[in-house]
């Protein structure tokens, strides 16, 4: 018993089978051995009767297209990490580092928090007490020291903003470019690859297949794929040949039994003897 494995088709290469097969098929006039199509099986017909047949009909390709797979696989796995520049990473030693940059961040958070909510205090107390009908006098000094506070909020949130923004753009000048290739474009290498498998799915499966099928009489397009195609293999397992016991033996007579002849016990002993 053997059998003959056709690749499994991923389903993002099927497209590509099914492009190549419409294309072929839109253009089968063009094509000399191809020029029947449409006498006595149309172009849907044949497409389903490939569908049908994918299995065989990419087993003709199937050593390009097991390289095209590794390659590409290969182009999508990450490669080795890109060193990244010893100033990105590492401070200069120049630089005040550590409890420095830790205060001015804290600094910058807390800065328009504090103030902002002393403004807010200092303003509310200062103004109520000049609504009443005597006010005391340091109720205008409560109101200075409350828009000098509101000044500092917003100068501190103009700071915290500034800083910010430097940070974002510091971070996006650093920022490494991914390695995988957009907009649809594969490398060089996979492409190759790719045009390689395309060609021998197109000359040792599509057409053979086609052809076959167009020059059997006796295709049913309504029928399963036919599994003995010129030039592609046959999928599937061969069944062993057994035979019956009986099978090829000589037939002669039954061997036959006869009982034993066993006789009447009519003896009377040495003064009779047997009749």
């Amino acid at each position: 018993m053997h059998m003959n494995s056709a690749p499994h088709l991923l389903s993002e290469d099927r497209a590509d089978f099914e492009r190549i097969l419409d294309d072929v098929l839109r253009n089968a006039h063009d094509r000399p051995d191809l020029t029947s199509v449409g006498e006595r099986l149309n172009t849907e017909q044949l497409r389903t009767m490939a569908l049908n047949a994918t299995a065989p009909i990419t087993t003709a390709a199937a050593a390009e297209y097991e390289h095209y797979r590794k390659i590409r696989e290969e182009s999508r796995s990450p490669g080795p990490s890109v060193p990244v520049r010893d100033s990105v990473l590492e401070p200069d030693a120049s630089e005040p580092t550590g409890s420095g940059a830790g205060l001015t961040a804290v600094v910058t958070v807390l800065l328009p928090v504090l103030g902002g909510t002393a403004a807010v205090i200092f303003l509310l107390v200062g103004y109520l007490l000049k609504a009443l009908s005597r006010p005391p006098a340091f109720a205008d000094s409560l109101v200075a020291v409350g828009w000098f506070f509101g000044a500092v909020t917003a100068i501190g949130i103009l700071a915290a903003a500034t800083g910010l923004l430097i940070t974002a753009l510091r971070n996006s000048s650093t920022q490494l470019p991914a390695e995988e290739p957009t907009g649809g474009e594969l490398p060089d290498e996979v492409a190759r690859a790719r045009e390689a498998w395309r060609h021998a799915l197109l000359e040792r499966g599509l057409l053979p297949f086609l052809r076959a099928a167009l020059a059997d009489p006796s295709t049913d397009p309504a029928a399963p794929p036919p599994r003995s195609i010129k030039h592609l293999p046959k999928i599937g397992y061969s069944r062993p040949d057994f035979t019956s016991p009986d099978e090829g033996a000589t037939t002669g007579q039954r061997p036959s039994f006869t009982s034993p002849d066993f006789t009447s016990p009519d003896f009377g002993g040495p003064d009779h003897p047997p009749e």
